[in-house]
């Protein structure tokens, strides 16, 4: 009996450092990285590769850096934030200098015949930054908000010049959620975003876009200082949004002009810009509610869809395992953020809270963006979706993401959900 005590002591005490580490949803994103390489496996049957055991083998690294940062206090990062800042954009402008070319873009730096992404990296890297700026901020004011944004757009244009649109717009969503999450006026964020949306809207109703500028004419009046003269400014640059969004949607080629609106009609170009988008919905479509069975997929067997192992792993999904497989994965995915959630909600400082939000930011929106281009909601990309779509830096960088998360899950109050 005694010894069974000892034994029951010594086991307790080995897993003491992880005791009030969130284990669901680490046993989530774990699920979704083993279940990811049985579908890329499907995905490559006949191909001849081997990705999916790469994406196991790297899963079961990230997995094991996780559990390293969650036994490290989050609360050092502080101090070393600048640092962060600092390695993260030079790693981005080394691309522009050492960096290898592909699929028309300048993205990796090859390393040790490793092929690395920074700008993955540099999303961990800035919402360490912001969450260490924001937790400083007591009552925001506008200049808050402008040196937030000043500090976010470095990192944001080294990778929208390399170019990668997807991984910029991933930044955009972490910013203004972070931004929310730490205080700042909701209707500034609301003014940031309303030149982009009026552009949008100008373009499909014009009178609504009219409608929607001087609606922020009145935001612009309600939230800034010096209201009479912020309101009708809010109101002008809107105006101006949406005229300058017509000039500059004539000065677009036609090919650029596809790019954009393709997922709309992608019937007009079935074999460039809408093959991705077309043979995609026919592979989510065929599946119907069971799907076709794993490794029975046609549209995945015989190769209709290209990439299909990283930006298109969803189709595979759909096909072969039909709408119950996509509900599960969209399940675990809904459950990640609600733990996420849940962690911001009770970590013991807001510096924790807003990393757990910014990586909220970060999955939430790369799983809207990439599901929505492959059911045809969303233009195409690159955005890969997390832990499923084949990538060893966007694997490597979830998981590091998550392992800091559950630093701030470990080190805060015993509270219980």
């Amino acid at each position: 009996m005694f010894q069974k005590i000892r034994w029951g002591s010594r086991r307790s005490s080995m897993f003491y450092a992880w005791a009030e580490a969130d284990l669901w949803l680490m046993g989530a994103c774990l699920l979704l990285t083993v279940f990811a390489g049985i579908m890329i496996r499907s995905v490559e049957l006949n191909q001849g590769l081997t990705d999916w055991w790469q994406h196991w083998v790297t899963g079961a690294i990230g997995f094991t850096l996780a559990l390293i940062f969650s036994r490290c206090r989050y609360e050092r990062l502080i101090q070393w934030k600048w640092v962060i800042y600092g390695i993260t954009n030079l790693l981005l402008i080394a691309v522009q200098i050492i960096g290898t070319t592909a699929l028309g873009a300048q993205r990796w730096i090859n390393i040790a015949g490793f092929h690395v992404q920074p700008s993955e990296f540099a999303k961990v890297g800035i919402i360490i930054t912001l969450a260490a700026l924001l937790q400083e901020l007591k009552t925001p004011n506008l200049r808050d908000m402008i040196r937030i944004l000043a500090i976010a757009a470095v990192p944001w244009g080294l990778v929208f010049i390399e170019p990668n649109l997807g991984t910029s717009l991933v930044f955009g969503a972490i910013t203004l959620g972070m931004m929310y999450w730490g205080n700042i006026h909701p209707g500034w964020l609301i003014l940031l975003l309303s030149p982009v949306i009026t552009a949008v809207v100008f373009n499909i109703y014009f009178p609504a876009g009219i409608v929607w500028a001087i609606l922020m004419g009145f935001v612009g009046w309600w939230s800034l200082p010096w209201r009479w003269l912020t309101g009708p400014l809010a109101l002008l640059v809107n105006l101006a949004a949406g005229e300058l969004s017509h000039i500059l949607w004539n000065v677009l080629q036609d090919y650029q002009k596809m790019r954009l609106i393709g997922f709309l009609n992608p019937e007009q170009d079935p074999l460039g810009s809408g093959y991705h988008l077309i043979q995609s919905r026919i592979a989510i479509g065929a599946g119907q509610l069971y799907g076709r069975g794993l490794n029975h997929g046609t549209q995945t067997q015989l190769n209709f869809i290209p990439e299909q192992h990283t930006d298109f792993i969803f189709s595979a999904v759909g096909e072969e395992l039909g709408l119950i497989g996509c509900i599960a994965v969209l399940a675990i995915f809904w459950f990640i953020c609600l733990r996420l959630v849940i962690i911001a909600q009770t970590a013991k400082d807001s510096f924790g809270s807003l990393i757990a939000i910014g990586v909220l930011c970060m999955l939430l929106f790369q799983v809207f963006v990439n599901i929505g281009m492959n059911i045809g909601i969303a233009p195409v990309t690159g955005i890969p979706l997390p832990f499923l779509s084949y990538g060893r830096s966007s694997l490597l960088s979830n998981w590091i993401a998550i392992g800091i998360v559950q630093s701030v899950a470990n080190y805060r109050q015993r509270i219980k959900f």
